[in-house]
């Protein structure tokens, strides 16, 4: 559906694209007007892959005292792992170490293998913002970090697909994230060690980029994890994200249902 302010007018998919991102709006939908307040946001996207990058903001290799890398450090999380921008984020019992990490996520648009730096923005769809929620003590007990980073609700993404043209530059963003309505995260994209540039023509390199794949590019300093002492999240925490320009997700911590 288009956003429009507290409406959403519903949109279909063109059958003829080979793109999931090709839509225009239904013969219903001039009739038909959705308010926000009454229905579900879901993922603006079914992501087929979401690439992840760690450690891709000076200001967060400065709190785990490491030079930044010298080559985008990429992991995956599991697209399962996806849930809409007013879900609740399920705290399992096998974590006693939930963190949260605002991330500005990038929306794949056309199908991208060895693309250059230069193009690169040429193949991007949209924008979104995404939380990388991660149980530390899985992630760090495993010495790598797809278990950690994957289970069920560790993506909220949204609220929207935020497209090229509404963004402009992605890298000159204002990116916070906040728990019970403390600021924990306040940085900027221009902090970025890989910008969104070097990173599709970086992951384009090694493997093929469809329409829906969501790279989701780092989080600056200040996650739970950092902090003098650890804060990780209980079931009843609020835990906002924000990327200047797209908008503000709004999660609730419960235990598994």
């Amino acid at each position: 559906g288009l956003w429009e302010g507290e409406r959403i007018r519903p949109l279909v998919s063109q059958p003829s694209s080979g793109s999931p991102l090709d839509v225009a709006p239904s013969a219903e939908g001039a009739a038909e007007i959705l308010e926000t307040a009454a229905i579900q946001i879901l993922p603006p996207v079914r992501p087929g892959k979401i690439i992840a990058v760690g450690m891709n903001y000076r200001d967060h290799a400065e709190e785990q005292d490491q030079a930044p890398p010298e080559q985008p450090l990429l992991f995956a999380k599991f697209p399962s792992a996806a849930c809409g921008p007013y879900d609740d984020i399920h705290k399992p019992s096998e974590t006693t170490q939930l963190d949260y990490e605002v991330e500005l996520g990038v929306v794949i648009g056309t199908r991208a293998r060895h693309v250059t730096a230069s193009e690169a923005l040429r193949y991007v769809g949209g924008y979104l913002v995404i939380d990388d929620v991660s149980a530390r003590d899985a992630q760090f007990a495993d010495g790598q970090w797809v278990r950690g980073k994957s289970f069920d609700t560790f993506a909220p993404m949204g609220p929207c697909l935020a497209t090229p043209d509404e963004i402009g530059d992605p890298g000159d963003l204002a990116i916070r994230a906040w728990v019970n309505g403390e600021l924990r995260q306040d940085s900027n994209t221009e902090n970025l060690v890989f910008d969104v540039p070097a990173l599709i023509a970086y992951c384009s390199r090694y493997f093929t980029l469809e329409p829906g794949d969501v790279i989701a590019t780092g989080t600056p300093g200040g996650v739970g994890v950092f902090l003098d002492p650890p804060q990780f999240l209980e079931p009843g925490d609020l835990v906002e994200a924000e990327v200047e320009g797209i908008g503000r997700l709004a999660n609730r911590v419960i235990a598994v249902p």
